[in-house]
This record gives structure tokens, sequence and C-alpha cells, in this order.
């Protein structure tokens, strides 16, 4: 039996990066000599099981055959006549197709060294073409390394062009888009996952509502389309919660200011991918009232609570932070405030903690009840936001 430390780790590893969790290969074993030495089995597809003391993963070494369409479309073969050199074969990109021994030898068949070294991302057999979640993770990879200059190989590019027009990438479920997409949003450089999938084909499959966006750029499929995403971009220096850049990314989609078209668009896109309700409630919120978030500090001390209430600012506290983080990019974006400063942000939160400061218990509600007490709530809070106006 050997073990050998494999993927993502021994490649962040060379690259100077942490190490967030470490997966392992088992040539030469079997199931049974696995459950011998107290391994928990915890694979469904494949043998994997959790380490007894480290619950790292340990997986057989193992090959695949394509048997049908799409990523699921897959037999495993896990034996111990299965070599390393197997193993790594099956993976997605040479980069992420090394293995570490214990005494820190690197075993690289496939050049992910020199793929690392020059910043490529390469696929590491034809079999790339088998799996279409593969296109997504080179995007998100590229997502990943792109200030370190990482760029797709023309070779897996024109690959992954073959997997759009015959068909293969139409087999992605959207748990799995949604998935990636995710992840890509949380990448130092989001913008360049939507860029691979446009150079490929596949953004116009998977995500219509984007290309568009290129299209109006006119550049080459080849060529960045560097200012495709200006909100995006903006908010990608501001927060890295993917809801955050995700209202942001919905923003740049709308930039005549259409609520109606826009909310269509996001309901078509939400609807495909099976988009989570905190990522859709926060797209909508940005594009329901990011324009009077921009006007507040014109704003009267009534206009300024009922913008406060529409955001759901007393109930739903934090995310108005999120919302202001949104609409802070698309002010950056648009040239309308310097980066860095954004003073509606200062004035909201200062007007959220104010009228939160006004309490139903320290007011005399002994003789009405129901909506009276609301309005009573309401025009002491308007009174309260007059005053921190008029200090303003």
């Amino acid at each position: 039996m050997e073990i050998y430390l494999v993927g993502g780790a021994v490649r962040d590893a060379r690259l100077g990066l942490p190490v967030r969790e470490r997966d392992w290969v088992v040539v030469g074993a079997t199931v049974d000599d696995m459950l011998r030495l107290g391994y928990k089995p915890v694979g469904k597809d494949f043998p994997v099981f959790l380490h007894p003391e480290t619950r790292e993963e340990y997986a057989l070494a193992r090959t695949e055959r394509k048997t049908g369409p799409g990523y699921t479309g897959f037999e495993t073969c896990a034996g111990p006549d299965v070599t390393l050199k197997q193993d790594l074969q099956r993976r997605d990109l040479t980069i992420n197709a090394m293995a570490e021994t214990a005494e820190g030898e690197i075993i690289d068949p496939y050049g992910g060294v020199q793929d690392l070294d020059n910043g490529v991302l390469r696929h590491v057999s034809p079999a790339f073409s088998e799996d279409p979640v593969r296109i997504l993770r080179a995007a998100r990879f590229a997502a990943r390394f792109a200030h370190w200059g990482f760029h797709v190989a023309h070779d897996t590019t024109a690959l992954m062009r073959h997997m759009v027009s015959s068909g293969e990438v139409d087999h992605l479920v959207p748990e799995r888009v949604w998935a990636e997409f995710t992840r890509a949003l949380g990448e130092p450089d989001p913008q360049r996952f939507f860029d691979v999938l446009y150079g490929c084909g596949a953004l116009a499959r998977l995500f219509p509502e984007l290309e568009s966006l290129y299209l109006d750029c006119q550049r080459p499929l080849h060529q960045p389309a560097d200012g495709v995403f200006p909100v995006l971009e903006a908010a990608t220096a501001l927060s890295d919660k993917p809801a955050v850049r995700f209202a942001a990314l919905i923003c740049d989609l709308d930039r005549t200011h259409d609520p109606d078209t826009a909310m269509s668009r996001l309901q078509n896109l939400g609807e495909r991918l099976r988009i989570p309700n905190a990522f859709r409630e926060l797209a909508e919120q940005a594009l329901r009232h990011r324009d009077r978030v921009h006007r507040a500090p014109g704003l009267s001390a009534p206009e300024l609570l009922d913008l406060l209430s529409a955001l759901d600012a007393f109930r739903r506290r934090a995310r108005l932070e999120d919302l202001l983080r949104v609409c802070q990019a698309e002010a950056c974006a648009l040239g309308r405030e310097p980066a860095g400063d954004y003073p509606q942000a200062r004035l909201l939160r200062r007007a959220q903690a104010v009228a939160l400061a006004v309490k139903t218990d320290k007011m005399d509600t002994a003789e009405i009840s129901g909506k009276a007490i609301g309005d009573r709530l309401r025009q002491r809070r308007i009174a309260a936001l007059e005053e921190l106006l008029t200090a303003r």
C-alpha cells in the first residue's frame, strides 16, 4: 500500500498558498484493507474513506470510463491494480494532477509543475471532454489565478469549444452550474470566469443574459473584454461575499436602469439555475432601490424612513450593509463617487441606528393600540430623523 497527497494541496503548497484541506489517494489497497486499518467509508460512487484520527479523505486509486452523456455518465473502477499515473490521468487540469510522497517528492507525469510555473491551465488528457463540469472548473481556476497571469491553454480552449458545439455542456444540471458560479464569484477576479466561458462559447448556453454585455463590447473572442462588468469589478474590491457580487453583476445587466426588464432577466436566471432566495432578494433590492440610495442625502426625513422600511432595514439589519456595498460599487463604477468613499452609506447607517433607537416601550401607548401605535412610532422616528438631518 502506498499513500500520496494529491490535487489542490500539492498545487497550493507549490504556489506558496495556505493549504486548507488535504486529499489523499491510496494505491495498492482494497476496501477490506482500509476497513482493517480503521478508516471509515463515506463514498457512494467509489471507495472514499475518512482517516480515523485526522478525518481527512483517502480515496482508493481509480479509473473512469465514459458510459453516457453529462457529468454523471461514468463508470469507475477502483482496485489494487490501478496505478497512481492512471488515477492522476482522470483529473481535469495538469496543475491538479500532481502527487507528493511522504518524503516530499513531487510526482508529475503530465507536466503540472511546468504549467504551474508558466501560468497555464491545460487539460490532462482528451478525457477532459467527457465531463462538462470541467469547463466551469477551468473557468473558475482562471478567476482564482488571474492576478498571477494564468490563462487557459489554446488547445484546452479548443477542446472546450468542441464540448459546447457537440452539446455536451447542455447536460449540466442547474445545481452544478450554480455551485461553480457561486464559487467563482468568491474568487479574486470573478469576471475572468465569464471571460473564459464567453471565449469557448459556453456563456451563451449557460448565461445567455450575460452574453449581450460582451457583444456590446465588440471585442474578438480571444481578447479579455475589460469593463464588461464594472459594478462587479468594483464590488469585488469592496466585499468578498458572493451574494454582494451577484447583486452587483445583476446591476451590470441593467445599465439603462429599467427595473422591469432587469427584474425579468433576474427571474429567468433565478428559475433556470434555482438560485437561493438570499441571492435573489438582495439583487431585487438593489434593482428596486439603488437610485433612491444614491439620492439619500437629498431625501426628507419621511422619505428616508420610507426607504429604510422598503429595505427592511429594521427587521433584517445586516442585509442593509450588503445592499450599501452593492450601491457603493455602482457609484464607483459610474464615477459618481471616488473609490472608497460613499457618504450615502454613512447617512443610511446612522439613520437606521437613530430610527431603531425609537422604541414603542418608551412611548405612552396606554390609550391606543394597533395601527395607532404604528402611526405614533412612525412620527417619533420621523422626528428623530429630522434631528439627524438638521445636525448634518
